[in-house]
């Protein structure tokens, strides 16, 4: 009989989450396939229908992209006030999360879920702002594309060629309590674009060429609507679990595979492979921790964990629960997996025992609402005969001890009850004899039990059944006697070992949970990798009778030698644990790479990485051959891996938080020096010009003069550590004008007559060239910079080239010379402050020229980078946004010089 009770732990799970759901908001998500499918316009829709109800509804943040209707369903919604937030010297509008728990609404309308907060906001992302919210209690309802989702952002940047960066976990995607999918037809779409109904006119037509074609919107359709059908067949089976013993409803196609540990399971787990590919269906693989599996050899062991890994290799997702009755595990199985269809072995060989029943009737029986599918097995040939011998479990040669013993345990019973013959009634007599029965079955199984059953009958009707001390039965009712004793003997036998198999198991699992717990517990305290290594040491001779080491990846992910912990496996192969961490594969001891070895090397990895491989050398291999083995190995590899990866950037953190204060406090005595500074120098810089105008001998001239130069290098010095200062504390505002390049460029030559010759340079920009949009004194300190970099570094006749070419949507500046190049492997640190391209050498400078070039050019939206060219010599390349100029409607002669400048 099937036990259709409730699982208590499972039910007081759910209770709990039931009581924390109900303390939390609901969270509601508009989810489609691409922008324009009309997201943001149904949720508004839904809300004013909602507010219509009486509903407190609060719109928190709503992007309407120009589109004048999705605006028109903002009439008469409470719109909460933006937050402004200053990034790049412009200010931006921000969801303002501190209004919104302030207010406090039943229900507030939070617009594009992945978007990234501005820097300096509470969090850094838009969901977790949500997910406050939710923790306040207040309903909030947001949109989604499909592009956004973590586990999908791949997929779709390999599909439509663009990479999106902002992204949404898929744990927020399958928490929230409710998904609407708002779907479009691509043809729709690309008709709602052409009309100017999803962007401007000119994002459009770019749109049209890059991401809105028409094969792209099929595929993101596609993954949208089959993410959305995952999300609901894992919220029915989530409710299937909380019934007792639902029938399968046939929502979804899926097929369960039941295999042994016979060597012909390899061609059922092929066979159900290719019929899984042809339906295009997903499947389970089982196999049931049995009894008579439990006791069987490690060859059978190892058997069953090979045709596991085949199923999961091909596919499957693979389960080995623990059960008794075979029948009802793959039936119950089944009901929780809502999988409608059952595949098994059928053996072609003639039955033996025709009258027992198959495994394949007591299935059909015991699931009435599942489809079996039978699969021919191959006769067992000569071939086989041998794994056949060896699947069939053997019995130890100390289980015959236990026969004995449950012989003694008759015989004492019998003893036991002699002298209360005359005190007792037969009916107690027969009690006693069943409590060795009981006694026979918790010390030594099923078997033993069986042999004190008759034993027990047999004496009781020996020794107190008259006639005495014979076989002969006075009393025909004596024989209903005995068949009732040797029945309830024989069931008591064998509930009493079910039971106590069962708590065998129990144990062996609490053992296995509590090591796990307090290894997460001592791992939750580690703040060196040194104290995980030993943690993992510890636990692992623990449980498996092994020694371990741990091997971390440095920062260009190459094994470094095993950390030093006691009793450290003999023999670590560098070579095999970095194959073991390139492929994310165990390697080693009883895998398919390198099986012989003697130690396993299992990879570490985290959420975000690999993070390193754990070497470990079992005394006994049969102690890691287990399926539960395995498992609780992949358990331990990965907290290990999280907790390498928490140091990690516990490290990151500490040292960012070091460098912030660091670059805090060298702002604050740039600031402070190069304000000391400038008045001296200013005033040395007039006193030298007054010496070089009132000397009158040469030698004087001449020292006047250099000491000027030396006072304008100076000066020129700190003025750039001025501008690095305030450039880094945000003071700088762009000031931005429309001008040709031309004119800074003529700008910088003339700034730059004192110490470069204007015929050194030259300028090759194409007549077509659109006009900057950038600000004028900024822009031409970076190309003096730049010209003065080229200066230095260049031989004094050498030439110095301007260039620019534009694309469609940027307009590149190249300053190329010909000097000595840029140095090997620091091209990027060239750009850091104090960085200069030589360590040593005679050109002056303190490396701040290209630093202040970068921050500039990443002020207006760009970059800059630079090279060494294959001729000779080095090419900085700036980057910037091509935008097209505001429209004047005047003729070109009435344009007032106002006008030119905006």
């Amino acid at each position: 009989m099937t036990d259709e009770r409730p699982d208590p732990d499972r039910l007081l799970d759910r209770i709990k989450q039931e009581e924390a759901q109900a303390r939390r908001g609901r969270l509601k998500i508009f989810f489609g396939a691409s922008a324009g499918v009309g997201k943001t316009y149904a949720m508004l829709s839904a809300a004013r229908a909602i507010l219509a109800q009486g509903t407190d509804v609060v719109v928190g943040v709503i992007e309407t992209h120009g589109r004048a209707e999705t605006q028109a369903l903002l009439a008469g919604l409470e719109l909460l006030p933006p937050r402004q937030a200053t990034h790049r010297e412009r200010i931006l509008s921000e969801f303002d999360l501190d209004a919104a728990l302030a207010r406090k609404p039943q229900l507030i309308l939070v617009d594009e879920l992945a978007h990234s907060n501005v820097a300096g906001s509470r969090h850094p992302k838009r969901w977790q702002d949500v997910e406050e919210l939710l923790d306040a209690g207040i309903d909030v309802w947001s949109t989604v594309n499909v592009q956004h989702l973590e586990t999908l952002n791949d997929v779709v940047s390999g599909i439509t060629g663009i990479r999106v960066w902002e992204t949404v976990p898929d744990r927020v995607f399958d928490e929230a309590d409710e998904v609407v999918i708002v779907d479009l037809p691509p043809d729709e779409l690309l008709q709602r674009l052409k009309e100017g109904k999803v962007y401007l006119a000119q994002q459009a037509a770019t749109a049209l060429r890059n991401f809105f074609r028409k094969g792209n919107l099929i595929a993101l359709r596609e993954l949208a609507l089959r993410r959305t059908a995952d999300r609901v067949d894992e919220q029915m089976l989530q409710y299937r679990r909380t019934q007792t013993a639902p029938p399968v409803w046939q929502t979804r196609e899926a097929l369960l595979l039941c295999v042994g540990p016979d060597e012909r399971s390899e061609k059922l787990v092929r066979a159900t492979a290719r019929m899984a590919a042809q339906l295009g269906v997903p499947w389970h693989c089982l196999c049931v921790d049995t009894r008579a599996l439990q006791a069987a050899p490690d060859p059978v062991r190892q058997r069953v964990l090979r045709i596991l890994k085949l199923a999961q290799d091909a596919g499957a997702e693979t389960a080995f629960p623990a059960g008794t009755d075979l029948p009802t595990t793959i039936v119950r199985y089944a009901h929780e997996h809502n999988l409608s269809r059952v595949v098994l072995g059928r053996d072609t060989a003639r039955r033996r025992r025709p009258w027992r029943r198959t495994l394949t009737e007591w299935v059909g029986e015991a699931g009435p609402d599942l489809d079996v599918i039978q699969i021919a097995l191959p006769a067992k040939g000569r071939a086989a005969a041998p794994a056949a011998a060896a699947a069939a479990p053997q019995v130890p040669a100390t289980r015959w001890r236990d026969y004995a013993m449950a012989a003694v345990v008759c015989a004492v019973t019998a003893a036991i009850a002699a002298p209360l013959h005359d005190v007792l009634d037969l009916s107690n007599i027969v009690m006693v004899f069943l409590l060795g029965v009981v006694a026979v079955a918790v010390r030594w199984g099923r078997g033993p039990a069986v042999l004190a059953a008759f034993l027990s009958v047999a004496a009781f009707d020996f020794l107190y059944v008259p006639p005495r001390f014979s076989f002969s039965v006075s009393d025909i009712q004596y024989v209903v006697t005995f068949a009732v004793m040797l029945t309830v003997a024989l069931v008591i036998g064998q509930l009493t070992a079910v039971l106590r198999w069962q708590a065998q198991v129990a144990t062996s699992r609490e053992e296995r949970v509590r090591a796990l717990y307090e290894m997460s517990r001592d791992l939750s305290g580690a703040l060196l990798v040194e104290q995980i290594a030993e943690i993992a040491a510890r636990f692992v001779h623990a449980e498996f009778d092994a020694h371990a080491g741990l091997l971390v990846a440095d920062e260009h992910d190459r094994m470094q030698p095993a950390i030093a912990v006691p009793e450290l496996p003999v023999g670590i192969d560098a070579g095999i644990a970095q194959w073991a961490f390139d492929h994310g594969e165990p390697a080693g001891q009883g895998t398919n790479t390198l099986p012989a070895g003697s130690i396993l090397y299992l990879p570490l990895k985290a959420p975000m990485r690999m993070r390193g491989v754990l070497a470990i050398e079992p005394r006994d291999p049969g102690r890691l051959t287990g399926p539960e083995q395995r498992r609780l190995l992949e358990t331990c590899a990965s907290l290990l891996a999280i907790s390498l990866e928490r140091i990690h950037y516990i490290d990151v953190a500490q040292r960012s938080t070091v460098q912030i204060e660091s670059e805090r406090l060298r702002h604050s005595l740039l600031a402070a020096i190069s304000h000391d500074l400038r008045t001296p120098l200013a005033a040395l810089v007039t006193m030298a010009d007054t010496l070089v105008a009132d000397a009158s001998g040469e030698h004087a001239v001449e020292t006047a003069g250099r000491i000027r130069e030396a006072a304008m290098r100076m000066a020129s010095q700190v003025g750039n550590l001025l501008d690095m200062a305030r450039l880094q504390s945000g003071e700088v505002r762009l000031k931005r004008q429309w001008l040709p390049l031309e004119e800074a460029i003529g700008g910088a030559l003339h700034a730059m007559a004192g110490s470069l010759a204007a015929e050194r340079v030259r300028v090759a920009l194409p007549a077509d060239l659109p006009l900057l949009n950038v600000d004028p004194v900024l822009f031409e300190r970076v190309l003096c910079n730049l010209l003065e970099n080229a200066a230095k570094f260049a031989p004094t006749d050498s030439p110095i080239t301007i260039a620019a070419s534009a694309s469609a949507d940027r307009i590149g500046i190249t300053v190329d010379d010909e000097g000595p190049g840029l140095p090997k492997q620091r091209e990027e640190a060239i750009f850091e402050m104090f960085e200069r391209g030589r360590k040593e050498g005679s050109v002056a400078g303190v490396g701040l020229g290209l630093a202040i070039c970068r921050a500039i050019v990443e002020a207006h939206g760009g970059s800059i980078k630079g090279e060494t060219r294959a001729s000779g010599g080095a090419r900085f390349t700036i980057q910037l946004p091509r935008l097209e100029p505001p429209v004047l409607d005047a003729a070109p002669d009435e344009i007032t010089p106002e006008a030119r400048a905006a």
